[in-house]
């Protein structure tokens, strides 16, 4: 019986899923492994939210059907946000829809404007929603290689000049993850000027606003003038506040973008859980203190962990935002590929993280390792990884001896 549609024979096996299963199955028989794989903050969220949400859920009127674009109230509390915190203004009305988290969003803006074999720049490597969200509409994603900031716009406007049709959308995403790559004003500006020239609609994730390192401020897209004449911006509180699980995230920006995106979420959904909405509200209000001291805790888990791997050999670099470092693979294990490695750091030293091919073919050469567990147990990691790189390098020299 033919089952699967083309839309999902598109699809490859999720990388990251095998990883996942097999991190389960190896504690279910008794391993303790460290997983720094995915980008799950294990904190807890501020108690201010999580009181304020419970009281909003012993309300009788938060229990019914919400509203898909988000209730007003924090709309316009996204609004007063970006205001303050970027000097963007912005019309809860027509220029903000709250998301059930960005990955959601990023999905069902693809719906709406992407139609069978339009084109989107992604750069490469990328967080693979940004990828597959194409790729589920029906598009076709052509990726920018993104080595350096330097280059990347020199590179894109290469690829678009030889590119027919021309691309519809480019899909961007600073902080960046996996490569954990910052950007400037004076980048943003460029991007839209670009985006003007070629008639291209920017998307821009914006999911480690807050998770920024030794005094860096990560700006808005939107602060670029002209902006909002041809892009939309994504912002997630689940990085922040430690809201993964809860799912609330916005769209802000081009009001065109935004009226096609909540077009097609009316079809979808019916909105969040009001009261997850209401205390969403209480952290944009009063938890920026929470945001600063979240962001200092996975600062001085970047420096155990990068400090860490550098004294066992494994030469990295402290990432100046995001909770992520991105790693090239030790020279002595680069043969090996992303995937071979990651799985010989599972299976021997007993720490699971993401191989960097997962995140596109430009990612080949580097794992991505996820600052999402406390120190103690980042140390404990090292240790097992150093235990695993001595053990390579004297299996080395008996080789040598042998022959």
């Amino acid at each position: 019986m033919l089952i699967n549609s083309k839309r999902l024979e598109r699809l490859p096996p999720y990388l990251f899923g095998r990883l996942k299963r097999l991190t389960h199955e190896r504690r279910r028989s008794g391993y303790d492994i460290i997983d720094l794989s995915m980008g799950n903050p294990d904190r807890a969220t501020p108690d201010n939210i999580v009181n304020k949400l419970c009281e909003a859920a012993c309300d009788p009127r938060n229990h019914r059907y919400s509203a898909s674009r988000g209730i007003y109230n924090l709309r316009r509390e996204v609004a007063w946000y970006y205001d303050r915190r970027f000097g963007v203004q912005l019309d809860p009305e027509t220029e903000v829809v709250a998301v059930i988290g960005t990955k959601e969003g990023l999905s069902h803006l693809a719906l709406a404007l992407i139609d069978e074999g339009d084109m989107a720049l992604v750069p490469n490597p990328t967080f693979p929603i940004h990828i597959y969200s194409i790729v589920i509409a029906g598009g076709n994603v052509v990726s920018v290689p993104l080595r350096d900031m330097d280059s990347f716009l020199p590179d894109l406007t290469e690829i678009t000049k030889e590119l027919w049709p021309k691309p519809k959308v480019l899909i961007i995403n600073f902080p960046h993850n996996p490569t954990t790559v910052t950007a400037e004003m004076a980048f943003f500006d460029d991007i839209v000027a670009f985006a003007k020239k070629h008639d291209i609609i920017i998307v821009h994730d914006l999911a480690y606003v807050d998770i920024v390192f030794d005094g860096y401020q990560a700006p808005s897209f939107l602060q670029a003038k002209g902006a909002k004449d041809i892009g939309i911006e994504f912002i997630s509180l689940s990085k922040s506040y430690n809201m993964a699980g809860w799912r609330c995230g916005f769209a802000v920006g081009n009001r065109e973008l935004i009226d096609a995106l909540a077009k097609i979420k009316g079809y979808y959904d019916y909105g969040i859980f009001a009261p997850i909405q209401i205390a969403s509200i209480l952290a944009l209000r009063h938890c920026e203190d929470c945001a600063k001291e979240n962001a200092l805790v996975y600062q001085n888990r970047r420096d155990t962990l990068v400090e860490g791997l550098n004294r066992i050999g494994w030469e990295v670099q402290k990432p100046p935002a995001t909770m992520f470092v991105w790693a090239p693979i030790p020279e002595k294990f680069r043969h090996m590929g992303s995937m071979d490695f990651a799985m010989k750091m599972l299976e021997e030293a007993e720490v699971c993280m993401s191989p960097g091919v997962g995140f596109g073919d430009k990612g080949e050469g580097y794992v991505r390792l996820a600052l999402v567990e406390n120190e103690q147990r980042i140390k404990q990691a090292i240790r097992q990884m150093r235990r695993v790189f001595n053990a390579f390098e004297t299996n080395e020299v008996v080789q040598e001896i042998s022959e």
